[in-house]
């Protein structure tokens, strides 16, 4: 079965999408945006089974914010150096190791343009998730196939 057919639902279900979740912290999880780490996890389901859910945070991470993203489901990475690096490079193995159809890098930071170029020209399909219109980066933007934002009506 081709990948676009696992997208439009054609054939058995055990051939679903396999979608990677990888959530930047430090740029999402601001006071300014109020996130809603249930309905990030909602939108990238929307594009089917979560194979990886990951949360990003940097050592200064509240314990009640590590116990947040661990009760909505998501593997919290907790690193001492850069939270970009860490997730960039762990969505673009996640892509070179064909562990997802699609990719949700919710984020408003333009360093993850690359992952997103590399996961396309891989055949995966491309999600740029912004906090809100206010903090959407246009460079993720027009890298992802698709591009939303959360303070927008997503259906």
């Amino acid at each position: 079965m081709d990948l676009l057919s696992r997208f439009r639902g054609d054939g058995p279900s055990e051939e679903r999408t396999r979608v990677g979740l990888f959530v930047d912290g430090p740029n999402m999880l601001r006071p300014e945006f109020d996130v809603d780490l249930d309905e990030v996890r909602t939108i990238a389901e929307s594009y089917g089974p979560l194979a990886v859910t990951r949360l990003y945070l940097d050592e200064n991470a509240s314990p009640g914010l590590v116990q947040a993203g661990e009760a909505r489901g998501f593997e919290v990475v907790t690193t001492s150096g850069d939270v970009d690096v860490k997730l960039a490079v762990d969505a673009t193995e996640a892509v070179a190791a064909d562990r997802v159809d699609a990719l949700v890098v919710a984020s408003r930071d333009t360093d993850f343009k690359p992952v997103l170029e590399v996961a396309g020209r891989r055949g995966v399909r491309t999600v740029a998730l912004a906090p809100g219109e206010h903090g959407r980066s246009d460079a993720l933007r027009n890298a992802a196939q698709d591009a939303l934002s959360l303070d927008a009506d997503v259906e």
